[in-house]
């Protein structure tokens, strides 16, 4: 039978590790034809090699996505291998250390600016004129719960996830009378690597331990714990699908309740 993703072309930015890794492997299951980037070559190579022996037709680039030659370069490489664009998930993204804003340095606020918010406007900048072309498609900016609330120690992903919102709204805006639908994603915590480096960050704060720092950032959450990785990209397949047909400009928060208190 074939998959819900059959012979579509799904771009995947940051798909070495965390909700990207995942999600290349279950866009992957579904039949997609897969084009990944990250700036980690050996963690992308080795995906890639494991998704190509699993049968999966893959595409990767090495990209760092706050540079716009890198971006287009790879958008390019997806047209010229594929000929076409279904699918794009700008899901790249990058934390800072937990700090005050005050105590933020002008450095750490710009790069998260760069990566988190230009890269999605890059992404977006390359990949909706293919779209545009073919007459449809469909993107996915992976923002988070910290772009619809305040996250104290965290203000510059804060203010780069709240621009990931913005430009996903106003993309939607001048794209759905054009065939194109464009959405975010706005998990909380989730088991990853990041999720582990912040319960440490906590931790060595506090003097706490990892597991208690792990129950007290999860304390604020209704549904008191954090999510599993699938239960997320899960989600993303189905705001990608053809099924989900009249959702565009909406940030969808799986977040176990957070914002909504």
């Amino acid at each position: 039978m074939a998959g819900k993703f059959e012979n579509q072309v799904v771009m995947i930015t940051g798909a070495a590790s965390g909700f990207g890794k995942l999600a290349a492997q279950r866009f992957g299951a579904e039949g997609a034809r897969l084009a990944l980037s990250d700036i980690s070559k050996d963690a992308l190579d080795t995906l890639a090699n494991a998704l190509r022996q699993d049968g999966c037709e893959v595409l990767t680039d090495i990209v760092d996505v706050s540079q716009e030659a890198q971006m287009q370069a790879h958008v390019d490489h997806i047209k010229t291998t594929y000929g076409a664009l279904n699918v794009a998930i700008n899901n790249a993204g990058m934390g800072h250390d937990l700090k005050p804003l005050h105590m933020l340095s002008v450095d750490e606020f710009d790069r998260n600016m760069a990566v988190n918010a230009r890269g999605v406007f890059l992404g977006m900048k390359a990949q909706i004129p293919m779209m545009l072309q073919a007459g449809s498609g469909v993107i996915l900016n992976v923002a988070s719960a910290a772009g619809l609330v305040g996250a104290a120690h965290l203000s510059a992903y804060a203010a780069a996830k709240h621009a990931v919102v913005g430009l996903t709204r106003a993309a939607a805006d001048e794209t759905a009378r054009k065939g194109i639908r464009v959405n975010a994603l706005c998990p909380s915590f989730a088991v990853t690597p990041l999720f582990d480096e912040m319960a440490d960050q906590v931790g060595a704060r506090t003097g706490q331990s990892r597991e208690n720092a792990y129950d007290q950032i999860t304390a604020r959450i209704p549904m008191a714990r954090v999510a599993q990785p699938d239960e997320i990209v899960q989600a993303m397949l189905w705001m990608c699908a053809a099924e989900n047909s009249f959702m565009t400009g909406q940030a969808v928060a799986l977040d176990g309740g957070l914002t909504a208190v």
